[in-house]
């Protein structure tokens, strides 16, 4: 099977999917992560050029880290997509460029608006990807793909319902592994925007151990609920997806 998971900004879809991603790479599924937009904005410090090459890096060794076959950052910029027809283009390219059978990205209800549009471009490639038309120099798809969101806590218009839950128990170590690799992010940006960069520890071990405890939660298991735009499945089919082999 053929996984693509596409979030808005690089590290997107380590968080919401890094254990299941890498379950499947290693139960021999080829999977690849999207980001919709660079990163060049999401630093107190860093910016520009410097910024998205830093982050480009990080993410291909994230995606070392986890197995992931391919990692595909756009250039959008970061805190300025908007759900408009390139980037539903280039959305609808990648997903028919990998043959994917199954996509997995945000619900369109989200506080960052780079994660709500991101949300809108999948959903609009969802049934696009099957249209010959349509971005014509790229084949199109003659199945549509499953189509499911990953997990999230909002509760407007509608609750996250999860429809398959993955324990990710044995492949914790190669999420928090992956998320380790973002050094910009969960050692420096978020740290920073939350008030407590001075609580992150300068030792590499320490460091590792100090982003296991703020991430507790999301290492055990994953959700995903399946959108109604893409092919639809029954719970029975969705788990045989991820079981491994």
């Amino acid at each position: 099977m053929r996984f693509i998971a596409i979030g808005a900004h690089p590290d997107d879809c380590e968080v919401k999917f890094g254990g299941s991603a890498a379950k499947l790479s290693r139960a021999g599924h080829a999977v690849k992560f999207l980001s919709t937009t660079n990163g060049d904005a999401g630093h107190h410090e860093l910016r520009g050029p410097q910024l998205a090459a830093r982050r480009h890096a990080e993410a291909q060794e994230a995606a070392r880290r986890l197995g992931v076959a391919e990692y595909e950052i756009l250039d959008n910029h970061d805190g300025e997509l908007l759900p408009l027809l390139d980037g539903r283009r280039q959305v609808v390219r990648a997903i028919r460029e990998w043959k994917a059978d199954v996509v997995i990205g945000p619900r369109p209800n989200d506080y960052h608006p780079d994660h709500r549009y991101t949300g809108i471009l999948v959903q609009d490639a969802a049934y696009m990807v099957t249209v010959p038309l349509i971005v014509p120099e790229t084949p199109a798809l003659r199945n549509n793909p499953i189509f499911l969101y990953f997990e999230d806590r909002f509760q407007k218009p509608a609750p996250f319902r999860p429809d398959l839950t993955i324990p990710i128990d044995g492949f914790r170590d190669a999420k928090l592994s992956a998320l380790d690799a973002h050094v910009s992010q969960f050692y420096e940006w978020l740290p920073w925007l939350d008030g407590r960069l001075d609580s992150v520890p300068s030792d590499t071990a320490d460091r590792k151990v100090w982003l296991e405890c703020a991430l507790a939660g999301l290492l055990h298991a994953e959700s995903f609920e399946l959108c109604e735009y893409g092919r639809q499945v029954s719970p029975e089919e969705l788990r045989e997806l991820f079981t491994e082999p």
